[in-house]
């Protein structure tokens, strides 16, 4: 299986805002006072516009569809959350902590992606497991190794262990499960998505192992990590909290391989991490300061990558 995909999905958002029912567990929001909702909305369609512009120029397949004002989902712009696509013609649906998250999952996505040509054999659907209170949001929750087979999982209020276990049997993914962690004032708690701690390339793997505390778990993932030959990138928790955990490697035209991430994740690394980086992509970064306070999520989070077979 390919790790990298040329093709992604992005939702462009209509009323983008601070979500209320997410800020419970994601430390990363921060509510932008005396600045109007129309406002915040029309920064972040800004810079996700001038995101899907740059990933375009450099010839990656965006599918973008807008949102709809009517349910209310403040955070669609970040549709991997809800939805996977696989190699074999899989698409996968998660379920959702939060209840107007559940929202953003929409058939009709489905339809434009068939009309762009690319082939759905089957759904796998695990969000009845929200009636239990159960949760495993998509490839944030999730960072697949897929050319390995590996799936790596930080739990936490939104993974789920025996969902994740569940998906790693359906799908043939060995499981790496382990804890996050961040210091949120003065305190170790759960880091929410294992998306903003680490990221998996093709040749090359960025994480934040300050995150694991326990020492044989962070071992296990590191060494997991170096037997698939993947040079280990090292970012700090300070690093974490730029976002520069919440990268992700695609392919633009003549298979060239980019890392997208954000502006100020590109701005906190360092001279040395940016060339151990550079030796195996290009670095496309883009300004997601509106979106990064107020949706908690960075450029991984935008993008859900599409896998799927394309029909003849």
């Amino acid at each position: 299986m390919n790790q990298t995909t040329n093709a992604v999905l992005m939702i462009r958002p209509v009323s983008f805002r601070v979500n209320e029912q997410t800020t419970v567990n994601n430390y990363y929001q921060k509510a932008q006072e005396n600045v109007l909702p129309t406002t915040v909305n029309a920064k972040a369609q800004e810079e996700f516009d001038a995101l899907v512009k740059k990933l375009r120029f450099v010839g990656v397949n965006v599918i973008e569809v807008d949102d709809t004002l009517s349910p209310d989902t403040p955070d669609s712009i970040f549709p991997n959350n809800w939805i996977s696509f696989h190699e074999n013609g899989d698409v996968v649906l998660y379920p959702m902590f939060a209840k107007n998250r559940r929202e953003e999952r929409r058939e009709d996505i489905l339809d434009i992606l068939e009309d762009n040509g690319f082939v759905i054999n089957e759904i796998m659907d695990y969000t009845s497991a929200e009636e239990d209170g159960f949760y495993l949001e998509g490839t944030g929750s999730l960072v697949l190794d897929r050319e390995n087979g590996k799936a790596y999982c930080a739990l936490s209020p939104r993974a789920d262990e025996e969902l994740f276990i569940e998906f790693c049997e359906d799908f043939e993914f060995s499981p790496i499960l382990f804890e996050a962690f961040q210091t949120i004032n003065g305190e170790r708690k759960l880091i929410y998505h294992t998306n903003v701690m680490m990221c998996i390339g093709d040749t090359f793997a960025v994480i934040c192992a300050d995150c694991i505390d326990d020492k044989k778990e962070r071992k296990m993932v590191l060494d997991s990590l170096r037997g698939d030959d993947k040079e280990i990138i090292l970012i700090t928790e300070a690093q974490l909290t730029a976002f520069a955990g919440n990268m992700l490697e695609v392919l633009g035209a003549d298979d060239r391989s980019y890392l997208v991430m954000s502006t100020a994740a590109h701005q906190s690394l360092t001279k040395k991490q940016i060339a151990q980086l550079e030796e195996h992509v290009t670095i496309l970064s883009s300004n997601l300061e509106t979106i990064e306070a107020c949706g908690g999520g960075s450029a991984r989070c935008m993008m859900a990558e599409i896998f799927l077979p394309l029909g003849e």
